[in-house]
């Protein structure tokens, strides 16, 4: 049996991994899915929310799991997972990329996000007063996000989102192939996705050189609207990891 710790995008909470928890937890295997700093019930104040204290937060979950678990990580989450896994590399089995951003050294998550032209986070932002932090414009928030989900979890999930602290975005990653680079890399590349599109997840991850990419045809929110295939993608990379 494996330990699955599973990290959320921008603005979302521990809550997106519900479905897919259940299913892990219902084949034996052990899950957790924290808040990040200033996300779903934790209230961090949006100025001391960083990827620093992003990093810290994950770090502590996977200290008290008693073995090297298997860590993945959703949208923005794979900015932290990357850097959590330069801390600790020795603490994780695998890593896995769930149609997330995967920077190399020195590279922060603007570098991939905002060439994206095709997607639909960039121009949709709204920034608070201060620029602290910035929410989505409400009307894309479906297509852009949960294009394939139904009605009643795309309502759900709306209420749910806070807004997101600016700061993670513009912090650059730093990984080195000692740390970070001998982690085994998996990336679940999701075809529909108009947050973060095809062409970016693909550059991305070929830049990387993962183990293995599952592709799934899914939009941004495979955990609501795929969750038995993310699950096998999940269980996949576990496995490889426990017999290399």
């Amino acid at each position: 049996m494996a330990v699955f710790v599973l990290i959320h995008g921008a603005w979302h909470g521990g809550w997106c991994w519900k479905k897919v928890a259940a299913l892990l937890q219902q084949k034996g295997h052990t899950v957790h899915a924290p808040d990040l700093p200033g996300h779903g019930k934790d209230c961090t104040p949006i100025r001391e929310v960083t990827l620093p204290a992003y990093v810290e937060r994950v770090l502590s979950v996977i200290a008290k799991a008693g073995e090297p678990v298997v860590l993945g990580g959703h949208s923005m989450g794979g900015i932290v997972i990357s850097q959590v896994a330069e801390e600790r590399p020795q603490a994780i089995r695998s890593l896995v990329y769930i149609c997330a951003f995967l920077p190399q050294d020195g590279q922060t998550l603007l570098h991939w996000a905002e060439p994206d032209r095709e997607g639909l986070v960039m121009p949709n932002l709204v920034f608070s007063d201060d620029k602290a932090s910035a929410t989505i414009k409400p009307e894309v928030l479906r297509e852009a996000f949960y294009a394939d989900c139904g009605p009643e979890e795309v309502e759900r999930a709306k209420s749910l989102l806070v807004p997101q602290a600016a700061a993670p975005f513009m912090t650059a990653v730093r990984v080195t192939t000692e740390n970070s680079g001998r982690v085994p890399r998996f990336y679940v590349e999701c075809l529909q996705d108009r947050a973060i599109t095809i062409s970016t997840q693909r550059q991305m991850h070929r830049a990387a050189g993962c183990r293995q990419v599952f592709t799934l045809d899914s939009g941004h929110s495979p955990f609501f609207s795929m969750p038995e295939k993310l699950t096998e993608c999940l269980l996949a990379a576990a496995e490889y990891s426990a017999a290399v």
